[in-house]
């Protein structure tokens, strides 16, 4: 969405930035620094210093910690530009973006103060401006120390990690975050210019959309206008001006339309709003990728008379909307309270992934980067992204990618793990940045959920210390019986649904994330509302998803490596040790690569996840004198075999839990996992790293993440239920069930054929059919009772249950087909698997890239090509392909000509989890 002033002129040239206490930094760079050196403004003061050659690359090593002391420094950036009077009679400086605690001066002359990164600021500046030069100067102060005197000042606040983030209107992660770099930097990351207008200028343009039972799309569009004499001593002529009645057009542009809709009103004189209603008759429905299409129509208001030198109007907004109806189901059931997502009365089964930054520095990321990570999204069969609340509110390139694509958003208020001061000038920024997203993201048809915080109303009821760290026998007395200080739920619980409520009362609205409906009884509950499940990877083994029947899952994660060549990129002045310096700088989460090792436990190596014998300790590693960087339990051959052995697990993890969730739909009804993308080079658990490779993961979430979706599942009979209950422990299974759910609104009709086979010889032992039909117009989900001849295994280390599909006829309606699912019964740690079961040849193909052909000559699990291990910039176009004795698969590589074919074949780079027998 586009608001489009008369003439802004960006000021982006001609910057320089100092320190203006250099003596916090190395005394190698106090000189320069002191002088000034060239900045680029949108950017971060980081980057200038790399650029300048005073710095090297933050991610590299162990540089992150030699360059804490850019986030101890006051910078000042200063450069001159031209202004001459255009005939334009306001003119207001505006910044878009500034990091973060900011005093603006223009010609010497204090034109204001920002507090707050996470909204734009407008300074009328007709006093300061002169023909000519003129000079801008924007000084920050040190944000690390700002939060420190402000935690001083307003006492503490829990929060995670070392920095007081929460005292503060900057990004969470910038402080360092349990996947990310702790650069608190300084500079201006949007843009700065001078905005010139006359008569009217658009505060806010909002046009939300309805659809009527009959299929005509309404759009009511709100405006808010500016006249130029407000803020100042109004003349004769200003009060002209503000009398007036202000005309306003809504103009639609779009498919099916012969030609645009078009609906004039106005501003009435002595109001600054007005509210237009334009109808569409059929308009054409926006849905969710895999529900339908994205058609966007074009929406143009303008305001105010001819004003400019070509006739214009004085003010013009651009944007495009969807239509589209979206509601959520909270209402109690059975089984609890659900969180179901309705698309035009569809119900739609969320997919998909939580979104952190796209870059550390996010003057890197372009809307090239940008369509990279959606272009992940979109291929792993996604439909939802979170805007998580420690990150920011992302860019209009986010936005508009998603509804392009059919994405839809769940986005966070930037509030995230941690109480936040509630006095008055920490309120009026958080009102003021809430306003400014509210507007600009409310006509995306993507959005669907606004989400007031990430984690802290459980944190207020779990976290160890958390409430009472808020203790204030001064305070009113809370419902615990003891005086407490405000500690954030003002916003979620007033100031957000008012604002709603005013500006955008067409998305559903939830204070905090997980959440219940019994937030400060069991805030994080299975079978209520939306749920956070972090126990498994922290402490228990990833099985312990089965426990859980989550109504939606908005956030769940386990760790992996980014690919080989990233590690190499980042650590190379040592070893590859998972402990040793620099490694550690990259993996950022308590005990990571500890809780790795005790994670493989019974599923690739010995023991169990609980086993804490090892040899003690040595410099902060596990070591039995022998194996000195992992578990004794847990050794392998080479540093390149616990990488592999780290992100197959990963990828088993999250197949086991989205699997059993998405086995429980309709009661489940969404999951997003934690995280699809990084900002830097890091262990995490991310599916896509830092520079785009694609882990196991990803290419696992193109399977459990498919419209059409079978999987084979532990179930309870009736019978063993009442038989059992009565234990006051839960349940056990007895039995195995094939889920079949097909989340499309297209029909689809055939069998499906379950075998018991032998891995050895491939012999099918046991076989079950069922006819499976759905009907087309309203997605299904059926559940298929195995019979004991199939699910009964004689030897469960040699035995597999396949279940293969067959439709009746051809298939039309351009929907994916449903996979072939297989089901191990044993780990790959207890499986009979030969160890080299696969032979490969490759070739290079007509369009110069390379043709991986694999061959099963036994069972093979989770095939997998670590194609970066080539050529760093190599990509693939399939992974994490399981094949039968006799079956074969080919990829397509995408990489640097001139290669050795038979390099993508070599045993360190095509990979299968087989490797990791015993």
């Amino acid at each position: 969405m586009t608001h489009t002033p008369n003439t802004f002129a960006a000021i982006s040239d001609g910057w320089t930035v100092r320190a203006l206490n250099p003596q916090a930094a190395p005394e190698s760079v106090r000189d320069a620094i002191s002088v000034g050196i060239p900045a680029a403004v949108p950017g971060e003061v980081t980057l200038d210093l790399l650029n300048a050659g005073l710095i090297d690359e933050p991610f590299d090593g162990d540089n992150e910690d030699r360059q804490q002391w850019i986030g101890d420094v006051d910078w000042q950036f200063e450069t001159t530009f031209d202004w001459h009077a255009d005939g334009k009679a306001r003119h207001d400086l505006v910044a878009c973006g500034l990091d973060t605690v900011a005093t603006v001066t223009l010609n010497g002359q204090l034109v204001g103060v920002a507090q707050n990164y996470h909204r734009s600021y407008r300074w009328d500046v007709r006093g300061q401006l002169c023909e000519g030069v003129n000079t801008l100067a924007v000084t920050f102060a040190s944000s690390v120390r700002e939060s420190d005197r402000r935690e001083r000042e307003l006492g503490y606040y829990p929060h995670t990690e070392h920095h007081a983030f929460n005292q503060l209107r900057k990004p969470s992660y910038q402080f360092g975050w349990d996947w990310g770099i702790d650069v608190a930097n300084a500079g201006m990351w949007r843009e700065i210019g001078i905005d010139s207008w006359s008569d009217v200028r658009f505060k806010a343009v909002r046009p939300l959309v309805d659809v009527r039972p009959d299929g005509v799309g309404v759009l009511t569009t709100t405006v808010e206008i500016e006249r130029e004499g407000e803020g100042r001593v109004m003349t004769s002529a200003d009060a002209h001006t503000q009398q007036k009645p202000v005309p306003v057009t809504v103009t639609i542009a779009g498919p099916g339309l012969t030609e645009a809709v078009e609906v004039a009103g106005e501003v009435e004189y002595g109001r600054d709003a007005a509210t237009i209603t334009a109808v569409v008759p059929d308009a054409r429905l926006w849905w969710p990728l895999g529900y339908g299409e994205q058609p966007l129509y074009d929406v143009t208001v303008t305001a105010g008379a001819a004003a400019s030198a070509d006739g214009g109007p004085a003010a013009t907004w651009t944007g495009r909307v969807g239509f589209r109806t979206t509601r959520v189901d909270t209402r109690a059931d059975a089984d609890g309270r659900p969180f179901q997502i309705y698309v035009n009365e569809v119900p739609v089964h969320a997919r998909g992934y939580n979104w952190v930054p796209i870059d550390a520095f996010l003057s890197r990321g372009d809307r090239a980067f940008y369509a990279q990570r959606f272009a992940d999204l979109v291929e792993s069969n996604s439909n939802m992204v979170r805007a998580w609340g420690g990150s920011i509110y992302e860019s209009d390139d986010f936005y508009d990618l998603a509804d392009e694509l059919g994405i839809m958003v769940w986005q966070d208020f930037m509030l995230a793990c941690a109480a936040y001061p509630e006095d008055a000038a920490t309120r009026a920024e958080i009102e003021a940045e809430a306003r400014e997203h509210i507007n600009r993201l409310s006509p995306h048809p993507s959005l669907i959920v606004w989400n007031g915080s990430n984690e802290n109303y459980v944190a207020y009821a779990e976290w160890g210390g958390f409430k009472q760290a808020l203790r204030d026998d001064d305070k009113p007395t809370n419902v615990y019986g003891y005086g407490e200080k405000g500690w954030g739920d003002w916003y979620y619980s007033e100031l957000f649904p008012k604002l709603l409520a005013e500006l955008d009362p067409t998305h559903v609205y939830l204070p905090s994330s997980p959440m219940s409906f019994t937030p400060f009884v069991d805030a994080n509950k299975s079978g209520d509302g939306t749920m956070h499940i972090w126990d498994v990877w922290n402490r228990v083994d990833y099985t312990k998803y089965a426990d859980y029947t989550p109504r939606f899952a908005d956030e769940f994660g386990y760790q992996a490596p980014p690919a080989f060549s990233t590690l190499t990129r980042v650590v190379h002045d040592e070893p590859l040790d998972p402990f040793g310096k620099q490694m550690l700088v990259h993996q950022k989460a308590s005990g990571g690569n500890v809780k790795l090792a005790r994670g493989m436990r019974g599923h690739l190596t010995p023991g169990h996840i609980d086993d804490v014998s090892y040899g003690g300790v040595v410099n902060g590693r596990p070591s039995d004198g022998e194996h000195s960087w992992l578990i004794p339990t847990d050794r392998w051959a080479s540093i390149e075999d616990w990488h592999w052995a780290c992100q197959l697990q990963q990828a088993q993890a999250i197949r086991f839990g989205v699997s059993h969730m998405r086995s429980l739909e309709p009661v489940n009804a969404g999951a997003l996992i934690w995280q699809l993308n990084d900002d830097w080079p890091v262990v995490s658990w991310a599916a896509v790293d830092y520079y785009g490779h694609r882990k196991p993961l990803w290419h696992a979430s193109r399977d459990f993440f498919a419209p059409r979706f079978a999987t084979i599942q532990p179930r309870t009979s009736e019978r063993f239920r009442e038989e059992h209950s009565w234990e006051g422990v839960p349940v056990a299974t007895d039995q195995l069930a094939l889920v079949v759910a097909n989340d499309t609104l297209s029909a689809w009709s055939g069998t499906w054929t379950v075998e018991r086979r032998d891995i050895a010889g491939g012999a099918v032992l046991a076989s079950k059919s069922f006819d499976v039909t759905f009907e087309v117009g309203e997605p299904g989900h059926v559940t298929l009772t195995l019979d004991e001849a199939v699910a009964s295994f004689g030897d469960p280390s040699r035995e597999i249950l396949v279940a293969t599909p067959v439709v009746a006829g051809a298939v039309t309606d351009g929907a994916a087909e449903f996979a072939r699912v297989i089901y191990n019964p044993a780990d790959v740690i207890d499986q009979q698997l030969d160890r080299t079961p696969i032979d490969a040849n490759v070739v290079v193909n007509a369009n110069g890239g390379y043709d991986l052909t694999v061959t099963a000559h036994a069972y093979v699990r989770d095939v997998f090509c670590m194609v970066d291990k080539v050529d760093q910039d190599a990509a693939i176009d399939g992974g994490m392909v399981t094949l039968l004795p006799g079956e074969s698969v080919t990829w397509h590589i995408t990489a640097a000509a001139g290669l050795d074919p038979a390099a993508f074949a070599a045993s360190n780079v095509l990979r299968t989890a087989n490797d990791l027998k015993r």
